[in-house]
C-alpha cells in the first residue's frame, strides 16, 4: 500500500503542474511533433539581400497600335479601336476623338496634322477658320468634302495648347493612319503641313516639299501648305493655288 506521504507528495506535484498550465492529460493517440507546422518566427532578411520585385513587362504602344489597326476591317471598326487605344497621353487631355470627315471612298484623301480647339469641340477635322479656307480652296478646283473628298489627321486628339506632336506620338498613331488610308481607298493623298509630311513621307520642310509629287502607302502623294499656315502667311496662297491646279490636272489624267 502507498503511504500517505507518497499520496500528498503526488497531489502536491499535480497541483504544481496545474499552476504551470498543464491541465490536459496525455491523449490516447500519439502525436508526431515533427509533422506539425513550424510556427516559430522567421528570421528577417536584410533589405539589401532581399530579391527585387519583378517589374511588369513594358508595353510597346506601336506594337499594340499595329495589332489593333490590323484587326479593323472597316472604318467604323477602326474608329472604335482608335477610341479604345489607351497608350497615347493626348487622349487624356482631349475632349473627344477626331476621326474623319467627308466622303469615304473619295479619290482624294487629305491628311492634316492634329485637331485644334474647334475640331476638338466638334469632333471633326478642319472645321475652324482653317477648315473654312480649305473648303474654299477645294471648291476652286471643283472638290467638296461632302461629295468627293475624305479628310483625316495624323493625330486624332488635340495636343495641349496646340503644340506640335512629339515624334513618339506620331510613331504610335501611324499604324492607325496607314490602316485608315487602306480602308478609305483613295487614288491620291494630299498631306498638309510639316507634321503630315513627317508622318507619311518621313520628311520635313514643307516650303521645299510642297508641290513635289512623291510616293507613300502605295499612292501618289502631293504635299501642300496647311490652311492654318496660309492664314498666317497669305502671300503663300499663290504657291498653294499652283499646287491645287496640279492636283486637278492629276485627277483629270493630264499629268
Amino acid at each position: 500500500m502507498e503511504s500517505a506521504k507518497d499520496y500528498h507528495t503526488a497531489q502536491a506535484l499535480l497541483e504544481w503542474q496545474i499552476e504551470l498550465g498543464a491541465t490536459d492529460a496525455i491523449g490516447d493517440v500519439p502525436v508526431d511533433r515533427y509533422a506539425l507546422p513550424d510556427t516559430a518566427p522567421k528570421a528577417k532578411i536584410p533589405a539589401h539581400r532581399q530579391a527585387a520585385p519583378e517589374k511588369p513587362a513594358q508595353v510597346d504602344p506601336v506594337a499594340v497600335a499595329k495589332s489593333a489597326a490590323k484587326g479593323a476591317g472597316s472604318l467604323d471598326q477602326l474608329r472604335a479601336v482608335m477610341d479604345a487605344f489607351e497608350h497615347c497621353e493626348l487622349k487624356r487631355g482631349a475632349r473627344q476623338l477626331v476621326f474623319a470627315d467627308g466622303t469615304p471612298g473619295a479619290r482624294v484623301m487629305i491628311v492634316g496634322e492634329a485637331p485644334g480647339r474647334d475640331e476638338d469641340r466638334e469632333g471633326k477635322p478642319f472645321v475652324g477658320r482653317a477648315g473654312q479656307l480649305l473648303d474654299r480652296m477645294l471648291a476652286a478646283i471643283d472638290l467638296d468634302r461632302t461629295q468627293n473628298v475624305y479628310i483625316t489627321n495624323v493625330l486624332p486628339w488635340r495636343p495641349p495648347q496646340n503644340r506640335d506632336p512629339k515624334p513618339e506620338e506620331i510613331g504610335m498613331m501611324k499604324p492607325f493612319l496607314e490602316r485608315h488610308v487602306t480602308l478609305a481607298k483613295p487614288d491620291v493623298l494630299v498631306v498638309m503641313g510639316n507634321i503630315s509630311c513627317q508622318a507619311v513621307l518621313g520628311k520635313r520642310g514643307i516650303t521645299r516639299l510642297r508641290g513635289q509629287w512623291d510616293q507613300a502607302m502605295d499612292l501618289p502623294v502631293i504635299p501642300m501648305f496647311h490652311p492654318a499656315y496660309l492664314l498666317r502667311q497669305p502671300q503663300m496662297k499663290r504657291q498653294a493655288w499652283a499646287d491645287l491646279l496640279d492636283l486637278k490636272a492629276h485627277l483629270k489624267g493630264n499629268r
